[in-house]
C-alpha cells in the first residue's frame, strides 16, 4: 500500500490488518511514522518499504521486495499523492511559466506516473494468483479543481487508469476499482478544518461534515475483497453528497 503512514494510508493499513492481512506500509521520507504503524498494527507480518514513486528504479525495487517479504502481493492499494502546496496554488492566470510546469511536473510524476509504475510492477506479481488493486482518487478529478489543476489532472487520469485495466487484467483474475473521496479529516488538512475555511468546507456536504478515513479504508476493505470483483471498473464517490455526476 502506497502512502500509508499517515492519512487515509494509515487507515486503511488498519482495516487490512485488523482483518487479518499483513501489509506492506510504504512511505517516502516518514520512516518513524511507518515504524511506529508497523507497530501498533494488529497481527504479525506486517512489512515497511521506501521508495520515492518519481523514480522509476526505485518503485520497483519496494514493489519486489514488498512481495518478497510477504510471499506475494494479493492487493496495491495506490494510495499516495501529493495536492502540491495548498499555499501556493498554480491558477493559470496566477502563475508563471516556470511555476506552472514545475508544478505540473511534480503532481504527475507522484500522482499518475508514478501509480501506473506501481501497478505495472505490481501486476508482475499478482497475475500469479489473481488480486485486487485499488485505486485512491478524488471528487476533484469531477468537479475540477481551478487553483490546482495539475491535481484534478491527475486524478482524472487515475480514473482512466483504472477502468483501462479493468478490462486488461480480467482475465488475470485482478479486479481494478477506484474510490473518489471528496474532503477527508487527515493531519494534512487539519489547519483549514480548524480555521476560518473549516465551516465552508464541512457545508459543502449536506451532513455538515467531512469524511472520517475509516469510512475512506472502508470502502477501500471492500473493494478489495473477494467478494467484490464484481465492482471492477467502479468508481466509488465517496463525498458526503457534495458533488453529484451523472
Amino acid at each position: 500500500m502506497t502512502g500509508a503512514s499517515r492519512g487515509i494510508g494509515r487507515a486503511v493499513a488498519v482495516a487490512f490488518a485488523a482483518g487479518g492481512d499483513r501489509v506492506a506500509i510504504h512511505h517516502r521520507d516518514s520512516a518513524e511514522a511507518a515504524e511506529q504503524l508497523r507497530a501498533e498494527l494488529p497481527g504479525t507480518g506486517h512489512v515497511v518499504v521506501r521508495a520515492d514513486l518519481t523514480d522509476p528504479a526505485a518503485i520497483r525495487v519496494m514493489v519486489d521486495r514488498a512481495a518478497e517479504l510477504l510471499g506475494g502481493l494479493d492487493v496495491l492499494v495506490n494510495n499516495a499523492g501529493t495536492y502540491g502546496d495548498r499555499d501556493d496554488p498554480h491558477p493559470i492566470f496566477g502563475a508563471s511559466y516556470e511555476q506552472w510546469q514545475q508544478r505540473w511536473r511534480q503532481v504527475l510524476e507522484t500522482n499518475l506516473t508514478g501509480a501506473g509504475n506501481v501497478t505495472w510492477c505490481a501486476a508482475q506479481h499478482l497475475r500469479e494468483r489473481g488480486g485486487r488493486i485499488v485505486n485512491v482518487s478524488s471528487r476533484g478529478a469531477f468537479r475540477g479543481e481551478p487553483h490546482q489543476p495539475a491535481y484534478g489532472a491527475s486524478k482524472a487520469g487515475l480514473n482512466a487508469l483504472g477502468q483501462s485495466l479493468a478490462v486488461a487484467l480480467a482475465p488475470y483474475g485482478i479486479a481494478v476499482a477506484t474510490v473518489a473521496p471528496g474532503f477527508v479529516a487527515t493531519d494534512m488538512v487539519a489547519e483549514y478544518l480548524s480555521g476560518e475555511q473549516g465551516a465552508a468546507i464541512r457545508a459543502q456536504s449536506p451532513f455538515d461534515r467531512v469524511a472520517r478515513p475509516e469510512e475512506i479504508a472502508a470502502a477501500v476493505h471492500w473493494l478489495a475483497s473477494p467478494e467484490a470483483e464484481w465492482a471492477s471498473g467502479t468508481i466509488v464517490d465517496l463525498n458526503g453528497a457534495s458533488y453529484l455526476r451523472s
